[in-house]
């Protein structure tokens, strides 16, 4: 251990106070603008079953955006919320059940934007110092709770370039029990690039591909 956290936490949380916008995407809030809304996630880190792992959720398939959505827990920052950081462990408590109280928050990325819901996102990083249990909260939001191995997020079996439909592609992650589920866009970009950042990236395929599934464009399953 290093003073709190684990030592392979150090680099992660050491590359999160540094990382700069500009390190991880081209799109950054527009100054000066009202319109912008704003929002936060909790990268969480813990010690699961199998090693160091990273929480994340599985939007339901039947939502209006983003459905299916491989993501971060967070949401809109309220009126109420002291700070992005409060709205990111309140989203979180909300959304899987999360209790704050074992969560240290060791740093808070630049906000980022995500042009077409114009909102300005602030990446919270933080360590699961004392677990507390997890699961979906509102089937109507979330359609299960993923703990993923940071060890299979830096496989090179199970990274990916993926496709949409509209000629966009993103670097991806396959998760899940059997790795069928799809990490892309916004969270997976995000993984990626700090990853890249602090030097954990194992060299893999880019040109192995694959398209997203109709539930996450929208698709009816019938």
């Amino acid at each position: 251990m290093s003073g709190a956290i684990p030592d392979w936490l150090v680099p992660i949380r050491d590359g999160a106070l540094s990382i700069t916008g500009e390190d991880i995407t081209a799109f950054l809030p527009p100054e000066d603008d009202e319109t912008t809304r704003a929002g936060a996630v909790l990268m969480l880190f813990g010690e699961g079953p199998h090693g160091p792992d990273l929480l994340l959720t599985e939007r339901a398939h039947d939502m209006r955006s983003h459905p299916g959505q491989i993501s971060f827990p967070g949401g809109s920052v309220d009126p109420t919320d002291a700070s992005p950081t409060a709205a990111a462990l309140r989203e979180a408590q909300e959304e899987v059940g999360l209790d704050p109280a074992g969560v240290d928050v060791l740093a808070t990325l630049p906000e980022l934007w995500l042009p077409p819901s114009n909102f300005a996102v602030t990446p919270v990083l933080a360590w699961w110092r004392e677990e507390s249990p997890v699961a979906v909260v509102d089937p109507a939001e979330v359609h299960a709770v993923l703990r993923v191995p940071l060890a299979e997020l830096l496989d090179p079996r199970w990274r990916v370039t993926v496709t949409h439909p509209g000629g966009y592609s993103s670097p991806g992650f396959l998760v899940g029990p059997e790795h069928e589920l799809i990490l892309w866009g916004f969270t997976a970009g995000l993984v990626n690039k700090l990853f890249d950042y602090v030097g954990l990236t194992v060299p893999w395929d880019t040109t192995v591909t694959t398209r997203l599934p109709g539930y996450m464009l929208g698709v009816r399953q019938d």
